[in-house]
């Protein structure tokens, strides 16, 4: 009796919890706290188990960040040849050879003791808008743009509630492209009572507070895409996202293979494993 009450206990118990992942799961938008940045999630083609990145989205990212992100934000974490790398946008080694020399570098000293500048090379560092962060302040006000390099892996909006019950089934990991995307598009008219001082701009989803430094990035048509992708601020924010999660985690198709090959290793292991325990046990009295 005892035994089946527990049963019981158990049965109920995964059953609420299955019902409220459920409510988690059905959640288009999450908020950092009541009255906070109300974000909604996307939909990424590198989510979940078997995720991958879409090589042109990267590519386009790229495009949007070299065209408009790149004049405020250093990269420093990032080099040309990385384009090149396996799991990242596909660009060939000559076309990030390519890449890199349109960038000027100051190098040496040379035999005569003096600095020079050279064409950039695949393993240079992307070219960084400013000399050092004390120009980059004095340019805006005081504020510092931050290097983009970790910055999908940096930002996030807490969810709050229970919907870190379903993050373990969904893999979700993509609270900071998802942060990306809702902050370059999330520019709108203040509401009554919000106003921002000086060039401060509201921003909905801004996770620092109501108003922001930085002025809207992106318009419609702003960047040419060589694909022929119609060039809006929601395609634009969607591409440079995937591109920033890129740079955040470039390993990740090659963790996302390696993991799946461990868990069908330990799936056919504990299948062995059991196997064997019946073949050593059948011949005892149990």
């Amino acid at each position: 009796m005892t035994m089946i009450l527990s049963v019981t206990k158990i049965g109920r118990a995964m059953g609420a919890a299955a019902l409220v992942a459920g409510l988690a799961f059905a959640a288009p938008a999450f908020a950092s706290e009541a009255g906070g940045p109300v974000v909604e999630t996307q939909s990424w083609s590198f989510a979940g188990p078997f995720g991958r990145f879409d090589k042109a989205q990267l590519q386009r990212g790229y495009k949007v960040y070299k065209e408009v992100c790149s004049t405020c934000h250093s990269m420093n974490l990032v080099s040309f040849r990385n384009l090149a790398d396996a799991g990242g946008p596909g660009f060939t080694m000559d076309q990030a050879k390519a890449l890199a020399a349109t960038i000027k570098v100051k190098d040496g000293p040379n035999d005569a003791g003096e600095m020079f500048e050279r064409d950039g090379r695949p393993s240079d560092r992307f070219a960084a808008p400013f000399p050092n962060d004390e120009a980059a302040r004095a340019s805006f006000g005081g504020a510092l743009p931050p290097d983009l390099s970790l910055i999908a892996k940096a930002r996030a909006v807490h969810r709050g509630g229970a919907s870190f019950l379903g993050d373990p089934f969904t893999l979700y990991a993509e609270a900071g492209p998802d942060y990306v995307y809702n902050l370059l598009t999330g520019y709108v008219e203040a509401p009554h009572g919000v106003t921002c001082d000086g060039a401060l701009q509201y921003n909905q989803s801004f996770i620092g507070g109501t108003c922001i430094a930085m002025p809207p990035p992106l318009t419609d048509d702003i960047v040419t895409y060589d694909d022929g992708t119609k060039g809006t601020v929601q395609n634009y924010a969607r591409d440079v996202a995937a591109f920033l999660m890129w740079t955040a985690e470039p390993k990740l198709e090659a963790r996302k293979s390696t993991g799946l090959k461990v868990m069908m290793f330990l799936i056919v292991f504990a299948g062995l494993l059991y196997l064997t325990k019946r073949k050593v046990w059948s011949s005892v009295a149990h």
